[in-house]
């Protein structure tokens, strides 16, 4: 069983992290939001920030399929 010093700082790190989380400037709550799904349109982002984001993160699988596919070790099997 846990000790009451545990207890307290496992209820002290549940309201903290609740507080955060009503907090939108609060980075906690941003790094929640980098787990949204991408919109379909670019147009749906409200933040440029978030919009940006995902830009790279488009540039970035588009990068990584190129590179595989040009790599000419691969058989056509793995394209």
């Amino acid at each position: 069983m846990a000790r009451p010093e545990e207890k307290a700082q496992a209820m002290l790190n549940k309201w903290v992290r609740m507080r955060d989380e009503s907090d939108p400037t609060s980075t906690l709550s941003r790094s929640l939001l980098h787990n949204q799904k991408r919109p379909h349109l670019a147009s749906k982002c409200e933040h440029r920030a978030d919009a940006e984001r995902f830009r790279n993160q488009i540039i970035r699988e588009i990068s990584d399929k190129v590179a595989k596919i040009q790599n000419e070790g691969l058989g056509e099997h793995a394209i």
